[in-house]
Parts: structure tokens; sequence; C-alpha cells
């Protein structure tokens, strides 16, 4: 087990501040301590003077030119006034999280691309993955005289267990392929659930509670039924046709949530826990889980949506920088890979724009 990686700063930098820990980071941050784009990469891009921000913009479709075959620019819906806007460039880079960029993509069907842009192989949309987390475990540990409290310092991760099951050398399963690691918290709290009132109350509601819960998350096998599709018979807010999410769990899912359960009770038993509870609990779709894999890159055309620099086979100046592109989606937080991708493929495009290839 060890401390959970965190992206907040622990010494001012750029005239950010450190991180105090008041937490809860999820809240925002008002000493922009943890990483976060709008002020750190968009915040950078924005200072060179070669970066326009349109903010309240709805991406609803590709701009083609059908002539030559290339993305021309996008149009947007404005989120306050509702009305449709046009912005043009040489490359067009979607990168708008897995299941919005293949939105887009699929509400970009024109003549040309009657299944949607740069779906000429049929897998666009199709292979959703999305972490198992819906199996784990709490268990109940000595205080050791602290005291609960609602205002104190708060760390904004929790703990990690690396994935264990299948590994090189590991204990393996006959029941499920690939592996899992638990994210875990400990939890420091009131007895909310205190008998009696008044007096005798308020005095049971301080007796502390220390928790600890560990969650699963695991890898889920790519398969062509698990996929998404544009609803012609709705739209959003702003006009815009919505996504039908087709996903449910394979018996390799359900396997490995079972054993989610197990091995957490395993963890807590041995680790001193009381009153052990667990839970495996099959379910999609999920919240909180990375999709991935419906724009999958790959050598062949016929099989994949976008090449190894994420670029779509289609459309030469067209991209999709975000985990659309990811073939598997292994138990781990994909943020960083996402970010190291999307570096290399806009230095690939930077390049074939000063070739003259885009």
């Amino acid at each position: 087990m060890t401390p959970a990686r965190s992206a907040n700063l622990t010494r001012p930098l750029n005239g950010r501040g450190a991180c105090h820990y008041c937490g809860p980071c999820e809240r925002g941050c008002q000493t922009r301590s943890y990483f976060n784009s709008a002020f750190t990469t968009v915040a950078d891009a924005i200072q060179t003077g070669n970066c326009t921000l349109i903010s309240n913009a709805m991406v609803y479709r590709v701009l083609m030119d059908a002539d030559r075959n290339r993305a021309r620019g996008v149009l947007y819906i404005d989120r306050n006034t509702r009305q449709p806007h046009e912005i043009y460039a040489r490359g067009i880079v979607l990168c708008a999280q897995a299941q919005e960029s293949v939105r887009i993509l699929l509400n970009s069907a024109n003549r040309q691309h009657a299944n949607g842009l740069a779906n000429s192989s049929g897998v666009l949309g199709h292979y959703l993955t999305a972490h198992v987390r819906t199996g784990g475990g709490s268990g109940e540990f000595p205080t050791f005289d602290a005291k609960p409290t609602l205002g104190g310092p708060k760390r904004p991760l929790g703990f990690y267990v690396a994935r264990f099951r299948n590994t090189k050398g590991g204990p393996r399963s006959k029941n499920f392929l690939r592996g899992y690691g638990f994210e875990g918290d400990t939890e420091l709290s009131f007895n909310w659930s205190a008998p009696s009132f008044g007096e005798t109350y308020k005095k049971a509601l301080r007796d502390p509670r220390a928790q600890v819960n560990v969650q699963g998350f695991g890898e889920v096998l790519p398969r062509w039924d698990n996929y998404l599709e544009i609803d012609r018979k709705l739209v959003d807010h702003y006009g815009i046709p919505v996504l039908k999410i087709h996903m449910s769990d394979g018996p390799n899912e359900q396997a490995m949530i079972k054993d989610m359960a197990e091995s957490a009770g395993e963890l807590l038993q041995a680790a001193g826990a009381k009153n052990i509870r667990t839970f495996a609990n099959p379910s999609a779709p999920r919240w909180a889980v990375h999709e991935a894999g419906i724009a999958r890159m790959g050598n062949d055309p016929k099989k994949s949506v976008l090449t190894q620099f994420q670029q779509t086979h289609d459309v030469r100046n067209l991209f999709v920088m975000d985990a659309s592109g990811f073939t598997s989606n292994p138990c781990q937080n994909p943020t960083l890979t996402i970010m190291a991708l999307c570096v290399r493929s806009c230095d690939y495009l930077m390049d074939e724009m000063k070739r003259g290839n885009i």
C-alpha cells in the first residue's frame, strides 16, 4: 500500500501557492495549488499571445470541405445565446473527452461520411471501456483517542494498492483476465447513527468512528457490443443530438468484481479491521470511470479510426487527442497517458504543418 499520487504543489510555483490541505479539491482551489488546465496549461497558452479562448462554446459538428476531403472548422452553439457560430482552421483537434469527441464525429455525418465523420471502418463508437469500480469493502479501526472534526485538514487523495492479480510471477485467477488495483481512503467521523436524543445523543455523537474504505479499480475488456450511437429522437439543451449508450458487464468483469469484494475482505481482515463489510455490485454504466476506446488507434484503416499519432485515417487534418484512441484501458488512471500522447501528437501535427502536409 502506498499514498496515492497527487498533482498538488508542495511549494509555490509560478504564482501558484503551495497546497495547505483545506480540501475537498473537487470543489475548486483558490490558491491554484492542484493541477487544473484552466490555470496551468490553458493559462500558459493564452500568455503566449497565440491562443484565443472561446468560452461557452458547445461544439456541434466538424465542418468539411467536401471537394478536398478536409476539415475546415467547427460549428458550435453559444451556451448563453443559443446562436450557432463557425470558426475555421488548418487543423482540427477534438479533445473533448472520449464520449463527447465521438458524439461530435457522429453528429458530423454528411453525404461523403454517412455513418459519421472518420468512420469508414465502422468501428467509431464501438469498444467502449469504462473502469470497473463496483467491488470493494470497508472496516472499522481503533481511533487512538483522535477526535472527529468537520474543519480539520484534509489530504487531497487517499492510498493505493497496486494491481496484484494476473501479474508476472504473481497470483493468477482462473476466472478472469487482466486485473485491478485498490483505491482507498480513511475517515475519522462522528457517530452519525448514535441512539437517543438531547445531551445523551450529543455525547454519543462525539464517539469517533475510524473507517477504512477500499474500492477496486479494474480493467474492462473492449467488446464490440459496448457502444455509443446518436439518439435521433432526443436533443440536449442546445439542440444537439445526444448519445445513446449501450453497455453491460461481461463475464470477465463480473468475475473480477466478485474477486474485488473477496480480496478487499481479506485485506481488511489482515489489517485488523472490525465490522467488515464488502460489496460486489455489477452495474453499467458507471460513474467517474474514464471512458475510452471508442475511436481506437491502429495501423489498419479498416479496423481503426486513428493512426498512432491520433490522426484520423479518413481526414488528414482531423485529430482526436483524448482517451478515444485507447485500444485498452488498464486499471490505472489514464490522465497522464492522455496528456503524454496529446503532446506527442501535437508535435507530429506541427511538423506536418511545417512540411506543408496539412
